[in-house]
């Protein structure tokens, strides 16, 4: 027979897991106001949202998020640094209110989070070593057999490469965007997968390697590959969300956030891109 004592630490368990069973509470746009402060996460990847030495953050996401909130008239902003696979479940956790990571809007994503409409639109990219000696210029060289690509975890380069019949035995994955350079340069990986102007930023860096030229987009179900990048926010802010879209659409219609994104290197196609798609047909 049980005694008290055990008895008491076994329902102290259970309620414990019973506590950790439930959804964080996501606050609401008038809390964030109330309280004066808004949390939002960044995956420290250039351009898209990252901190300088100083801790200040930059980015497309950043820099048009700073714009929102200031017409959602909330104070302050606590900028947070994750990585990139963090930023979801950082976000199902409570651990912050947004994400401004341009994180690319997938429908399995749609399943976890909320999204803005789209602030930005990028195509993809690889980085491999310094005169290109395999010659790689495309993702579907990798179905081949002895071939290596790297990835970061969590990014959606993942579901393309599976996509297109590339084995998982020939994906090496990386936990963020600055192992990239010394991945491809010691031949871990024959190349990286990544968005264009990620692999312009990293290509800047080092002698040691270069943008893959002549590079061909990815073909998925017929249509080439392009991303839609978004704010993002836990399941239960829609009142956060609709706030961030009303402000986001009247922001974007100014010449400021043209050469916001220009700023970060994306081209006039990325620019016109960005208004191509909704958030709806992008989860569907």
């Amino acid at each position: 027979m049980p005694t008290f004592s055990n008895v008491a630490r076994r329902l102290a368990a259970l309620a414990l897991v019973w506590v950790w069973a439930i959804p964080a509470h996501s606050d609401t746009l008038a809390q964030i106001r109330e309280r004066g402060t808004i949390r939002i996460a960044v995956a420290n990847e250039i351009p898209y949202g990252y901190t300088d030495l100083s801790g200040e953050a930059k980015g497309a996401g950043p820099d048009v998020a700073r714009h929102i909130v200031k017409a959602l008239g909330i104070k302050s902003i606590k900028w947070e640094t994750a990585s990139f696979s963090a930023l979801i479940p950082g976000l199902k956790a409570g651990r912050f209110d947004m994400v401004a990571a341009e994180m690319a809007i997938l429908p399995q994503r749609c399943q976890q989070v909320l999204f803005s409409e789209p602030n930005t639109s990028y195509g993809e990219g690889l980085l491999v070593s310094r005169d290109n000696p395999k010659n790689i210029n495309s993702f579907q060289q990798f179905s081949q057999p002895g071939m290596k690509v790297a990835i970061m975890a969590g990014a959606d380069q993942l579901e393309m490469l599976q996509a297109m019949g590339v084995p998982e035995a020939n994906m090496v994955t990386i936990a963020n965007n600055a192992d990239a350079i010394s991945t491809v340069a010691t031949g871990r990986a024959d190349a990286y997968a990544a968005t264009s102007l990620t692999v312009t930023e990293l290509a800047a860096k080092s002698d040691k390697v270069e943008q893959a030229a002549n590079f061909s987009d990815p073909v998925i179900g017929g249509a080439p590959v392009r991303s839609w990048g978004a704010f993002t926010f836990a399941q239960g802010s829609e009142s956060l969300q609709q706030a961030v879209n009303e402000a986001l659409a009247a922001f974007k219609k100014t010449d400021e956030w043209q050469a916001i994104l220009r700023n970060y290197g994306f081209s006039e196609a990325d620019i016109e891109q960005s208004t191509q798609r909704t958030t709806q047909q992008l989860c569907s």
